[in-house]
């Protein structure tokens, strides 16, 4: 059928005579041209703002960074000690506007892997301030030069915090941490947050829920959900539990068809992490 139309239209534009009119302005082909192209475009209704505004906390204005760090195998322990006895006191100087919100070694999932999520409070300025301050601080130039020898690769990420998750905040243990990581369709995340808005209120019944995330800056429209468990066969049994609530089933179908690609981690703190 479509074919049809495109032909039959293509026939009426090749009878068309271009012309000049003695305004100006041309007539025929190119103005039926137009008329063509609007047929086959879609109408979209403008946005008022980013989807950063509609779905970041205003109140607090925080920025999280989330930095991957792959190890070489031999330097894991020593990697972790380096860490152990540097991070713990930039988180908490008061001179450094920012909190080590936890760090972990991946379990399951990517191998010999550490994961650092820092959170900084007053946003982007707040996050040059520590970085320019830290360039200044020969002790940590000297464990970022250590650390250089031990890595084999590593990126970071700038995220903002989903208005409907709780924040982050320091917790006993001991527990494991999922990070689940979904790569959304582009244009999707109005749509994952709407859907989620809803999603975590039962999610939150058995306090798993540790923080939720999207990114900003290095890997777009991905989002990183947080949650703890006492050990993973409570994850299996608080996840099964979820399905036997009104309302999640429908939140999975719609969600799925925007994920492009997912990924599960299963982490567990570091001696020094503030989440246990």
């Amino acid at each position: 059928m479509a074919s049809r139309v495109l032909q039959t239209l293509g026939r009426g534009l090749h009878r068309t005579k271009t012309g000049l009119h003695p305004n100006g302005t041309v007539t025929g082909t190119v103005r039926s041209l137009s008329g063509l192209k609007s047929l086959f475009v879609r109408k979209v209704d403008p946005r008022k703002d980013a989807h950063s505004h509609l779905l970041a906390k205003k109140e607090d204005n925080n920025l999280y960074k989330i930095q991957f760090h792959n190890v070489k195998p031999e330097c894991l322990d020593a990697y972790n000690e380096l860490c152990q006895s540097v991070l713990p006191s930039i988180h908490t100087s008061p001179e450094y506007p920012c909190e080590l919100v936890g760090t972990w070694n991946t379990w399951y999932g990517e191998q010999d892997q550490a994961v650092h999520l820092w959170r900084y409070r007053g946003g982007y300025p707040a996050l040059t301030e520590v970085m320019n301050k830290l360039r200044q601080n020969k002790d940590f130039m000297k464990y970022r030069t250590e650390r250089g020898k031990m890595l084999l690769s590593r990126k970071n990420q700038l995220l903002l915090e989903f208005s409907f998750w709780t924040e982050p905040v320091p917790r006993p243990g001991p527990n494991i941490y999922e990070l689940r990581s979904y790569q959304l369709r582009p244009g999707t995340m109005i749509e994952w947050g709407n859907y989620w808005a809803r999603a975590i209120e039962i999610r939150q019944q058995n306090h798993e829920a540790v923080g939720g995330f999207f990114s900003q800056i290095g890997d777009l429209y991905q989002v990183h959900h947080l949650w703890a468990y006492k050990d993973l066969q409570s994850r299996e049994v608080i996840r099964n539990a979820a399905w036997q609530r009104e309302g999640w089933d429908e939140v999975v179908y719609y969600t799925v068809p925007l994920i492009q690609h997912m990924e599960s981690r299963i982490m567990i703190p570091m001696k020094t992490s503030p989440l246990k």
